[in-house]
């Protein structure tokens, strides 16, 4: 009887702990996609960006597709940014006919969706609140960072 207890009491705590830890599995890996270069000069909070949703939904396989890498002008599409800040390649203001650091994460978010709207394929956010929400709780906590 007392080992049958034991038994039942271990697993309802396995059963207890995997329904517990579902919840941290399930969540969506959201980023914040922040750079150091604006730190100084944010009016709006850093964008909230579901990044593996993202890509699943545009079909995105290619790193490079966004963490791209250019050389002599030209895109090469084999190499990829990942890992490194955008502020690295892309100043605050214009340099070196390099796009400015602000045009450039707005070309490449904005400008692939006002294409698919264009292509009639479903839009992304392209106004400012959709990715740099104010009200939030979460962006009330990135703006004090």
């Amino acid at each position: 009887m007392r080992k049958e207890r034991i038994i039942l009491y271990v697993a309802i705590t396995i059963l207890i702990s995997v329904f517990a830890l579902m919840h941290v599995y399930a969540q969506e890996d959201v980023f914040v996609v922040e750079d150091s270069a604006f730190k100084d000069n944010r009016q709006r909070p850093p964008a909230l960006f579901p990044h593996d949703e993202h890509n699943e939904k545009a079909r995105i396989e290619e790193c490079s597709v966004c963490h791209h890498v250019y050389q002599d002008g030209k895109r090469l599409p084999e190499e990829s940014s990942e890992g490194q800040e955008c502020s690295e390649c892309h100043k605050l203001k214009r340099q070196d006919n390099v796009r400015p650091l602000m045009k450039a994460y707005h070309d490449m978010c904005r400008g692939c969706h006002q294409k698919r709207k264009v292509e009639a394929k479903k839009l992304g956010p392209v106004t400012c609140g959709e990715c740099h929400p104010r009200k939030t709780e979460i962006a009330k906590g990135l703006m004090e960072d």
